[in-house]
């Protein structure tokens, strides 16, 4: 997935880069293998530069901080937010949460890159010998920036979320699927 980014040598030009070549990696695609192999998990904050102390981070997390390293050295990879409906066939580790509270799927917000056109995902890989992940249909996307995945990203997702509930779940509110939907997550932390 990495050789699907662009390459480039990294140099010292904002706080991004400076935590991968601390930690001797010299090239954008050396950091998105760096980013590809830390496990998923939400760290204490929404700030994409804790992946460097957490060593862990969410979709959110770890494509905003390649977004940002690529801005920094000024190569136009663009971080999207993309909505899918999230189920125990595209997200392997939810099917208990959503079945207990008689649900078969939920939109979720998912972040990926964009470079020339293609979306690139470095959360969902597998290793080499497992089935690759079915991919992902995207029910919406929008193109943000890094500094968005703290309030903008949550804001987007819930006014997607109450539009599908009042077509989707209407005895059900905004809230309560929420919390569903916070269960998923920690369910995959877990996975």
């Amino acid at each position: 997935m990495p050789t699907r980014l662009p390459d480039f040598p990294l140099r010292p030009a904002g706080p991004a880069a400076t935590g991968f070549l601390s930690r001797g990696l010299g090239g954008y695609r050396d950091a998105a293998r760096w980013v590809l192999a830390l496990p998923y998990g939400r760290g204490q904050g929404r700030d994409e530069l804790a992946i460097f102390s957490e060593l862990r981070g969410t979709c959110s997390t770890k494509h905003a901080l390649l977004a940002r390293l690529a801005a920094e050295h000024g190569v136009a990879v663009e971080l999207v937010l993309a909505i899918y409906l999230m189920s125990e066939q595209n997200t392997p580790g939810v099917g208990e949460v959503l079945r207990a509270h008689h649900i078969d799927a939920i939109p979720e917000a998912h972040c990926v890159l964009r470079w020339q056109g293609r979306l690139i995902d470095l959360t969902r890989a597998l290793p080499p010998s497992a089935s690759p992940p079915p991919a992902l249909e995207f029910l919406h996307t929008r193109t943000i920036v890094p500094a968005d995945i703290a309030a903008h990203k949550p804001e987007l997702h819930r006014r997607y979320l109450a539009d599908w509930i009042a077509t989707k779940l209407p005895d059900r509110t905004l809230d309560e699927v929420w919390s569903i939907r916070e269960a998923c997550i920690a369910a995959l932390a877990m996975h």
